[in-house]
Parts: structure tokens; C-alpha cells; sequence
């Protein structure tokens, strides 16, 4: 177990040999210094396994490089993607908001959502609106039955929501009610590939961790979304957010954007 030495973090190895970290060597990873949850969020998500093997200090000083190159890098992808998705963004919302008008709906076409971000940072995320204006209070209702709030209280939707309408079915098919988020992806809420946000209180209603989950910015897509989406179960969603996690890395993200293309021209689990 390891303690703390005024400003040394001293954990020991398997062989119980010391391990001498100052403290301005350990990368800021958005929790406490002096707490052994910033070490072991450091084992979790960035692969050094300080408890386990020799983790020099120049093997710490790498992973801190590596980390804040992989982080730019994803920055100005994600600036360059939102930027692109931005000016498409414009034409389709003329669609949108033509098609509800053609079937009497005047109310607004985005929908303006609680979330929870980065490090458990609460967010606003902008989307197409898919469903009813007054979807929340019909929600209510519906979980009045038995049978709704059984489904609800196991995957957080409804296989056949009745309060998406008939243009909110095109949007959710075609994954199109998500482009207003590269709003957010501009304003740095959102990354283009991250776990999807959830809103507050859903990942303790799974019994989820937060400190892996929330440890990146929450994505456009993710892990999961290209990987089942709404066609996979709560548990296997969490344990393929927690992969991306725990693995995340400039080919992990590469490989995330081919596997969602494939995934929305399939509509392979979108509901």
C-alpha cells in the first residue's frame, strides 16, 4: 500500500523494493496528488502498472509525453472534424426543420440535454429533436406501467419508444440527430470519439465506475457506439466504454471512425 512522504509518493513493488516518485513527476491526471486514487487512476487508464513491475521514473516521464501529444493531436482532430461537420450541419437542419413544419410541428428542432462530462463536469449536449415536444412528461407517464418502467430501469430506453416521431425515426436511423454536437465538440465539451455522455445518476443506476468512465471527455461516438449501439446490453455498453478507456489511443481512435461509418451506413444496431 502505498504512502505518503511530504512530497514523495513511495509505492512498493511486488518485490517490495521502494519506488521514489517527487510529486511533480506524477501526471495530472484531474484528481488529488496526495491521494492513491490519482495512482491508481495512473494503473486504470495509462497502462503503468506501479504496484506490479519497476516503473522508473523515465518510463513515467515517457507515458506523461505521450499522454499530452495523443491529447493535442485529438484536439485538433477533433476542431477539424467539427468544424467540417458544422458546415453540413447547416442544409440538414433546413431539412429537419421543413419536414416537421410539412407535418404541423412549429416547436423547435433542437433539443438542449443534461449531461454528465469529463470528471463528472455537468454539460449541455445539443441535439436533432427526435422525439415529442413534451417527451419528459410522457415519460413520466409512461413509467407508470409496469411494463415500461421494468425496460427503462434496465437499459435506460424503450425498444419501441412511442414518443419518437416519424422524423426523429429517419434521424435516430441514420445516427443525424447527433450533428449538432460538434457544437459541443468545438466548445470542448465533447470529443469526436469518447464514452457516450450519460445523464446524472445512470452510471450509479448500473452500478458503473466513475473514475474510468469519466476520466476522458465523453464522445460523439464511441467504443460502443461502434459496436452494437442500442443492440447490446447496459452491462456489455459499460464494458466496452471502459475498453476505449482504458486503451485509448490515436489507432484505437482510428479504427473507432471506420468501425461507425460501417455502423451507420449498416444502421447495424440503431434503434
Amino acid at each position: 500500500m502505498p504512502f505518503i512522504k511530504q512530497d514523495y509518493i513511495i509505492p512498493y513493488s511486488s518485490n517490495q523494493k521502494k519506488i521514489l516518485f517527487h510529486k511533480k513527476d506524477i501526471p495530472k491526471i484531474s484528481f488529488l496528488w496526495y491521494n492513491y486514487c490519482a495512482l491508481n487512476l495512473l494503473v486504470v487508464v495509462w497502462g503503468v502498472d506501479i504496484m506490479n513491475n519497476e516503473a522508473t521514473l523515465e518510463e513515467t516521464q515517457s507515458l506523461h509525453i505521450k499522454k499530452y501529444i495523443y491529447l493535442g493531436v485529438k484536439r485538433l482532430f477533433d476542431v477539424f472534424c467539427s468544424l467540417i461537420g458544422c458546415i453540413f450541419l447547416l442544409p440538414i437542419a433546413l431539412i429537419v426543420k421543413i419536414s416537421y413544419l410539412l407535418s404541423g410541428d412549429k416547436k423547435t428542432i433542437f433539443y438542449k440535454q443534461k449531461r454528465v462530462g469529463k470528471n463528472g463536469k455537468p454539460i449541455y449536449i445539443y441535439k436533432f429533436r427526435s422525439m415529442v415536444v413534451n417527451a419528459d412528461e410522457v415519460l413520466k407517464e409512461l413509467l407508470k406501467n409496469p411494463k415500461y418502467k421494468k425496460e427503462w430501469d434496465e437499459n435506460q430506453k424503450f425498444e419501441d419508444d412511442p414518443r419518437i416521431t416519424k422524423m426523429g425515426k429517419i434521424l435516430r436511423k441514420t445516427s443525424l440527430d447527433e450533428m449538432p454536437q460538434f457544437i459541443n465538440v468545438l466548445k470542448g465539451d465533447l470529443s469526436l470519439i469518447g464514452p457516450r455522455p450519460l445523464v446524472e445518476g445512470e452510471l450509479d443506476a448500473h452500478n458503473g465506475n466513475h473514475e474510468i468512465y469519466e476520466a476522458v471527455k465523453p464522445g460523439i461516438t464511441g467504443w460502443w457506439a461502434a459496436n452494437g449501439r442500442s443492440a447490446t446490453t447496459y452491462k456489455k455498453r459499460l464494458e466496452l466504454e471502459y475498453y476505449y478507456v482504458k486503451n485509448c489511443s490515436i489507432l484505437l481512435d482510428i479504427k473507432c471512425i471506420f468501425k461507425t461509418v460501417k455502423a451507420v451506413v449498416f444502421k447495424t444496431g440503431a434503434k
